[in-house]
């Protein structure tokens, strides 16, 4: 089975273990490849609908994996007990949701070794939360799959809160300090939607002038990053 780049990313940043969940797993693609390629035991496959759990449960049985892969239906962490699972993921999802899906069940978070994080929009909204909760950002990742950029953030629990400049919030410390392969590229892409928008902005009221200086001094400040 093969599985897009964007999931693999996902599951190559989960950690040697007994038990792993999916949160939001849909076909059920991350699991099959965590047990297949030996990095879990047994996983948790969860979702709050019932289509992706029919899909999910055809495709593990599809791979004989039935005595391996749990498959749930429910909202967010609902599904898991506190220590049940030691890595979870939460990927596919807008950075606003998966804050509310960690806020809900922070028990479970607690109780986890770390957390995987692949928000599809709202990046920034998700890691100003961690960052203001004090939680740990263990590493993060990019890649790209059919030429969109997806963030991957591996996350601790903890309450050490640090005051972090809020670039950082738009582009990952992680990736700045280990000088990720792609951090130019990625950077530069976000420079080239803000001076779009620059562009785009009409007229010369104060509200308009405004906005075109906060983001000139975005620009400015990814600039510094590469």
């Amino acid at each position: 089975m093969e599985i897009s780049l964007r999931l693999k990313a996902v599951a190559q940043m989960v950690d040697s273990c007994h038990c792993a969940a999916d949160i939001g797993t849909d076909h059920g693609y991350i699991p099959i490849y965590l047990i297949k390629n030996h990095i879990c035991n047994r996983a948790i496959a969860s979702d709050i609908n019932v289509g992706p759990i029919k899909r999910a449960i055809l495709n593990v049985k599809f791979e004989n994996l039935d005595d391996k892969i749990d498959c749930r239906i429910g909202e967010g962490l609902s599904t898991i007990n506190p220590g049940e699972a030691e890595e979870v993921v939460i990927a596919g999802m807008g950075g606003n949701l998966i804050v509310n899906i960690i806020e809900s069940h922070m028990e479970v978070f607690e109780e986890s070794n770390s957390f995987i994080l692949q928000p599809m929009q709202n990046s920034e909204v998700l890691r100003e939360y961690i960052y203001k909760k004090g939680f740990k950002i263990i590493d993060e990742e990019l890649c790209i799959d059919e030429n969109r950029f997806y963030e991957i953030m591996k996350i601790g629990y903890d309450t050490v809160v640090k005051k972090v400049d809020s670039i950082f919030y738009e582009v990952g410390r992680t990736l700045v300090e280990k000088k990720h392969k792609y951090l130019s590229e990625f950077v530069e892409k976000k420079i080239e939607n803000y001076s779009r928008i620059i562009l785009n902005i009409k007229g010369h009221t104060e509200l308009a002038n405004k906005r075109k200086l906060e983001l000139q001094t975005r620009i400015k400040r990814l600039q510094e990053l590469i």
